[in-house]
């Protein structure tokens, strides 16, 4: 789909390049290339996916296949346009799930959940967030829906059961929500068995959409605090992450976004 990229000049920011695009821009992009029987990879990289990928030479190869790739963090859209780059919105895989939903039903489009929390008694995650996606965006249809347990993707029996079903469900769009990178690493491998199809990793959206983890109010995702909201709420598991690794990178990241901003003619704007 590489003709398509030709509308716009993509933001080198920490490794990567990320295309320009406001989450509607992404939905429309998405149902021209289904309307074509064309498929396709969304990357969502925040500030710790970005902290991985700028040490991890091949993981950085890895996402630069995808077809889309959004800045989802408030600290990224600040780096972009502090050093002069025209990066109009942040673009959260937790927003796009729901939109991208509304407008696959609106073209009569399939979806398959993957991820979530298993439950003890009751559906799981995945299953609960599919039916909800079901319920908000009439005409969608659910190809299937999937909690596999932790760990599956290092177990070759258990990798292949999961891919199986997805493969035989042909959904035109995947949302692949069990943690970065794991979900990268499946998503290359389902893209060859199912060219026509779109996937979104979409990490804790999956967990979002079924209500096992709410996500920040409005004022503090627009303010780009939506990270101060969710180490509240689980600080024994993300205080290092957020705090001792994260938090640096950003820094530096935009002070880096700055002394290009200075020591360099400015840039190109889209």
């Amino acid at each position: 789909m590489l003709h398509t990229r030709a509308r716009w000049r993509r933001v080198p920011l920490g490794g990567l390049a990320v295309d320009p695009l406001t989450e509607a821009e992404v939905v429309a992009h998405v149902r021209s290339a289904l309307a074509r029987g064309e498929g396709g990879w969304i990357v969502t990289p925040n500030v710790d996916i970005l902290r991985h990928v700028s040490r991890d030479p091949q993981l950085r190869a890895q996402l630069r296949e995808a077809d889309l790739v959004v800045a989802d963090g408030t600290p990224l859209v600040w780096a972009a346009r502090l050093a002069g780059w025209n990066l109009p919105a942040r673009v959260a895989g937790s927003d796009l799930i729901w939109s991208l939903s509304r407008a696959l039903a609106t073209d009569g489009h399939g979806v398959f959940v993957l991820g979530g929390a298993p439950a003890a008694d009751g559906p799981d995650g995945a299953y609960r967030a599919a039916a909800v996606l079901a319920d908000t965006c009439p005409g969608l249809r659910i190809a299937g829906s999937l909690c596999p347990p932790f760990g599956f993707d290092a177990d070759p029996a258990q990798l292949e059961s999961v891919c199986a079903a997805v493969i035989d469900a042909r959904p035109e769009m995947v949302y692949v929500g069990i943690g970065f990178p794991r979900q990268e690493h499946l998503i290359r491998r389902l893209r060859a068995a199912l060219p026509a199809t779109w996937f979104l990793g979409c990490g804790a959206a999956v967990n979002f959409v079924a209500g096992d983890i709410r996500r920040a109010n409005p004022a503090m995702q627009k303010a780009g605090l939506e990270w101060l909201d969710r180490l509240a709420r689980e600080p024994r598991r993300l205080a290092r992450r957020y705090l001792r690794e994260d938090a640096p990178f950003a820094a530096a990241l935009l002070a880096r976004s700055l002394h290009h901003r200075l020591t360099h003619r400015p840039a190109h704007r889209a």
